[in-house]
C-alpha cells in the first residue's frame, strides 16, 4: 500500500469522525433546547395554568356581630334538634303534618350547624356556649323540654308547635340583624339563606290543618 493511498484513507476517516461529532453536538443542543422549554432544572418557574399547585385562601374575618350571631344560633339550632329528638319518642300519629315539617327542619338545621361551625373554624374563633342556662327568646331550653316530657300526649303537638314557632320567628329577627350589622360577606350571605328557610318553615307551620292564622312573617 503506497503512501498516497494511506493518506487518503486517513483523510476519509477524519471527515467521517467529524461528521459523527457534529451530529452528536446537534442532538445534545436539541435535547437541551427541549429540556429548557419544558422547564428542566427550573424549580422557580411559576406553575402553568391548570396545574395542581395549592391555592391559599384568605381567612374569614368575623366582627363582633358575626361572632354573637353564630354563638347564639348554634345553641338555638341544637335546642330545636333536641326537641325533634324528643318528639320522635312520642306517638307518631299525634300530628302527621307537624312531623313532616320537623323532618325538613332537622335537615336544614343540621346543615346550618355545619356551615356555622365551618365559618368559626375559618375565622379561627373558638365555639363558646355563652348562653348556657339563659332564657333567650326563641331558644328551646332544658326547662321547656322537661315541661314537654310531662305533658299529656294530646297536648304535645300544640306545645311543640309553639316552641318551634318562637324559634323560627326569633331566628328571622337575628338574621336581619346580622345582614344589617355583620361584617363577614360569607356569614351575611348564609344569614340571608337561613332567613329564607325560616320564613318558608313558618308559613308551612302556620298552614297546617286546624292551625289558627298567624301574623305573616316578611
Amino acid at each position: 500500500m503506497d503512501e498516497h493511498q494511506t493518506g487518503g484513507e486517513r483523510h476519509g476517516f477524519t471527515v467521517h469522525a467529524w461528521r459523527i461529532v457534529g451530529v452528536a453536538v446537534t442532538l445534545v443542543a436539541t435535547a437541551l433546547t427541549v429540556g429548557l422549554t419544558q422547564g428542566w432544572g427550573s424549580p422557580d418557574q411559576p406553575p402553568s395554568a391548570g396545574s395542581s399547585a395549592p391555592v391559599t385562601t384568605a381567612p374569614v374575618l368575623l366582627n363582633g356581630t358575626d361572632d354573637a350571631f353564630i354563638q347564639l344560633l348554634i345553641p338555638m339550632n341544637e335546642g330545636v334538634l333536641a326537641l325533634i329528638e324528643h318528639l320522635d319518642t312520642r306517638p307518631a300519629d299525634a300530628d302527621p303534618s307537624l312531623r313532616t315539617l320537623l323532618r325538613e327542619v332537622r335537615e336544614t338545621h343540621q346543615a346550618e350547624l355545619r356551615d356555622l361551625r365551618g365559618l368559626l373554624a375559618e375565622g379561627n374563633v373558638p365555639e363558646l356556649n355563652i348562653h348556657q342556662g339563659h332564657q333567650m327568646p326563641g331558644m328551646v331550653t332544658d326547662a321547656s323540654l322537661a315541661e314537654l316530657r310531662g305533658a299529656p300526649d294530646a297536648e304535645v303537638p300544640d306545645r311543640a308547635a309553639a316552641l318551634l314557632r318562637a324559634h323560627l320567628a326569633q331566628t328571622v329577627v337575628l338574621c336581619r340583624g346580622e345582614q344589617a350589622a355583620g361584617g363577614s360577606p360569607e356569614l351575611k350571605a348564609l344569614a340571608g339563606r337561613i332567613q329564607q328557610a325560616r320564613t318558608t318553615e313558618l308559613r308551612t307551620l302556620d298552614s297546617r290543618p286546624g292551625t289558627p292564622g298567624a301574623a305573616p312573617v316578611n
